[in-house]
């Protein structure tokens, strides 16, 4: 019987030693074939962590963009097929693709193609941005112990998707992403490299063991921004600027309420941007569909690719811009393709810094100050307004506001009854050089450096010694001539009522890291001293006036009434700029203003291209932006702690007690009337006074223009038709869909 053991145990160590003996050979042989065949079999694929791109904050901390987790639904054929047998019962294909189809909506003939076609890959994606929610009842099938098993190669990717809470609110601030994260305009893009953050990966591999092991590289998400932006402001901003769309569109002739309007505020002592905004917005959530952000009609799209011109027909583009987009194509598709790209940049246009514009009045106080500041004028300067002037003789006459003339007003007049002549004395007394220099002091025409793309350079259109003339110089003193942006304006006029400081304008305060601590904190950028704390001092009560004062002894009016708010302490400029080319007779009106008027804490910049009115006349009154102005600051005011300190002028007094009656009884709010006075219109026709008056700087006895004369002179505008040699002024034909019809 041991005999028998001994036998046994003698053949079974021989058989392991022969297995051993055979593993080592095909070890030394095979070795690397089977180590490849088993590693081809595990999971040893690396997955992709990805970060989580910061979000963007307002002012308050309220989230004006952020990146929301969704999940990709991920298909392994490779490592289903697998799984495959043909006993039922250890089969896994058929348990997977039936789990798929009853949670998601998924095509069967679909997923099988998938499964056969692509049988080597390990990656293929059923479908993206699925949330939380969507891939619940999925979840709960894998944890199922029945059905959970039979489920193989199938797994959720981590993803994150964009997301705008307030959906077009600051569109053009805040700007969106497209694929990969990749910004595009706003802060979105200007900021994109710190918002993004780096990838993560997962790696499984076999170790020494040949056990299963797992290797993770973290992902670092990106930094968040805080922007200046303030969304109460920016709401106050969007809604008026829609109330006037609403209340002006066709309102005199079939039209837009406007062709372009643009409201700006910023804090003047630190150049933050509250509040920007145009008549153009987009959502975006959905930032390409120009026909479901109400950009172009349906109807208008659907004849793009028959016939591209009606862009051009319907003024969405101008004729040279149709021909610089060369449609050469024969294809449709490539063509409509070119159309509708120029229609998104155009949507995706941020007017207040992309666009250029003859600013007009409102940059008077820039002459007036740089005068002041090389003393060729003071407060006790006096000017005599006989209408207008003649630069060059034989040229047409430049003319004032009040055709009629202002007569003798002092220096605090020529703001506040915004008087061409005055002007036009005020820059041939500084002359070119100190003119020039001051231009450039105000950064008249040039970037401001704001942090957002698309800021455009007005440089070639501001004169120079070389270009500058005689009448250059005396459009130029009232803000024709040359080109600037919103944020020009309202920077350099900030720099003039805040004591002299140009601050650079920004829309980033902050950066935050992913926990919410401080990286940086972007402060003011003090540029340079514009002018002196005295003379911002004196601008600043001649624009008070300028909204707040009475009619002098001649009757002239203060151009600014109609943006006042009762009881607060503002001040404030119109401006009423005669587009090129003079003979189209189209307008340009704006206002700028700030409050408190001693210590200025906000301004509001409001520009109305081309308001809709029913002639040239009316469409000069300055009376469209200072409505928008006045209903922005009621509002933004109480809401920035900038309470009423002044006594209700007596003009008021009905308007107050109309709009307190109009709440106790909750009642539609009404219309404010339009008064005669306040609105700088250069044809206005007001009493003329008769006979002569001495010109207070030249001792002229000048004879003032009589009703007679007025009536016999003829009508060329404020500029007398005179063109700027460096905007152009060649009028393109208008469409015939453009012209007023007669109703």
């Amino acid at each position: 019987m041991k005999g028998k053991l001994a036998l046994l145990f003698t053949i079974i160590v021989l058989a392991l030693i022969g297995v051993n003996v055979r593993l080592a050979y095909i070890n030394k042989t095979n070795g690397e074939k089977y180590t490849k065949k088993v590693l081809a079999q595990q999971d040893t694929a690396s997955t992709l962590l990805p970060y989580r791109r910061g979000d963007i904050l307002d002012r308050n901390g309220t989230i004006l963009a952020t990146s929301e987790k969704v999940y990709n639904l991920i298909l392994d054929p490779k490592v289903l097929l697998q799984n495959k047998s043909d006993d039922a019962k250890k089969d896994c294909v058929e348990p997977t693709i039936h789990a798929l189809l009853e949670c998601f909506e998924l095509e069967e003939a679909e997923l099988r193609t998938a499964l056969s076609e692509k049988k080597d890959s390990s990656y293929v994606p059923l479908l993206r941005q699925l949330t939380k929610d969507e891939t619940m009842a999925f979840r709960e099938l894998l944890e199922d112990e029945e059905r959970g098993p039979k489920i193989k190669g199938v797994w959720f990717e981590d993803s994150y998707i964009r997301r705008y809470p307030n959906n077009s609110l600051a569109c053009h601030v805040v700007g969106y992403t497209v694929t990969g994260n990749q910004g595009q305009t706003g802060i979105e893009e200007e900021y994109s490299s710190i918002l993004n953050g780096t990838n993560g990966r997962s790696y499984n591999y076999l170790n020494e063991d040949l056990e299963q092991a797992k290797s993770v590289k973290v992902p670092t998400d990106g930094n968040s921004v805080v922007s200046t932006i303030d969304v109460t402001l920016q709401g106050i901003v969007e809604k008026y600027i829609d109330k006037f769309i609403e209340d002006y569109t066709n309102k005199y002739v079939e039209g837009p309420a406007a062709k372009n309007i643009g409201v700006v505020m910023m804090d003047p002592q630190s150049g933050e941007i509250l509040a920007m905004a145009g008549d153009v917005d987009f959502d975006l959530n959905n930032p390409h569909d120009l026909v479901e952000n109400g950009y172009i009609s349906q109807g208008t799209y659907d004849a793009l690719a028959s016939n591209p011109h009606i862009l051009v027909d319907e003024g969405y583009m101008k004729e040279r811009e149709y021909e610089q987009l060369a449609l050469t194509e024969t294809n449709e598709e490539k063509r409509t393709e070119k159309l509708v790209l120029f229609l998104q940049n155009q949507m995706w246009r941020n007017f207040c810094i992309s666009d250029g514009y003859e600013p007009g009045s409102t940059v008077k106080p820039l002459t007036i100050a740089g005068a002041l500041e090389t003393g060729v004028i003071d407060d006790s300067t006096t000017f005599l307004c006989d209408g207008g002037q003649t630069i060059v003789e034989g040229q047409k006459p430049i003319t004032c506001a009040k055709k009629s003339g202002h007569g003798i007003i002092s220096l605090e007049g020529s703001l506040m009854f915004s008087c061409n002549d005055a002007l036009m004395q005020i820059g041939a007394k500084e002359g070119y050089d100190t003119f020039l220099k001051y231009q450039q002091i105000f950064n008249i025409g040039l970037k401001t450096n704001i942090d957002l793309p698309g800021e455009t350079n007005n440089a070639s259109t501001v004169f120079t010694k070389e270009t500058i003339g005689p009448t250059e110089l005396a459009t130029s003193s009232f803000g024709q001539g040359y080109n600037m942006t919103m944020v020009q304006v309202a920077s350099a006029f900030s720099s003039v009522i805040n004591g002299g400081y140009y601050y650079q304008p920004h829309v980033v305060k902050k950066i935050l890291d992913a926990n919410g601590g401080t990286v940086e904190n972007i402060n003011p950028i003090l540029v340079k001293q514009t002018v002196s704390a005295k003379t911002s001092a004196l601008i600043r009560q001649y624009l008070y006036h300028t909204m707040y004062g009475v009619a002098d002894a001649n009757g002239n009016n203060p151009t600014g009434r109609k943006a006042r708010v009762a009881g607060y302490s503002m001040g404030g400029k119109t401006g009423t700029a005669e587009k090129v080319p003079r003979s189209a007779r189209k307008y340009l009106v704006s206002f700028i203003g700030f409050a408190p008027a001693d210590n200025p804490q906000v301004v509001c910049y409001v520009v109305v291209d081309e308001p809709n009115a029913t002639d040239h006349v009316m469409q000069a009154s300055s009376t469209y932006a200072q409505e928008i102005f006045k209903n922005i600051m009621k509002e933004a005011m109480p809401y920035l702690n900038i309470y009423a300190t002044e006594e209700i002028p007596a003009d008021m007094q009905e308007e107050v007690e109309a709009e307190n009656a109009a709440k106790a009884q909750q009642e539609e709010e009404g219309e404010d009337g339009e008064g005669e006075n306040g609105e700088e219109n250069p044809d206005e026709e007001e009493a003329n006074p008769e006979g002569t008056l001495v010109d207070p700087n030249t001792g002229e006895v000048v004879k003032m223009p009589t009703e007679e004369d007025l009536e016999n002179q003829e009508d060329t505008g404020i500029l007398g038709g005179i063109e700027s040699p460096l905007l152009g002024g060649e009028a393109e034909p208008e469409p015939e869909t453009e012209e007023p019809k007669e109703e």
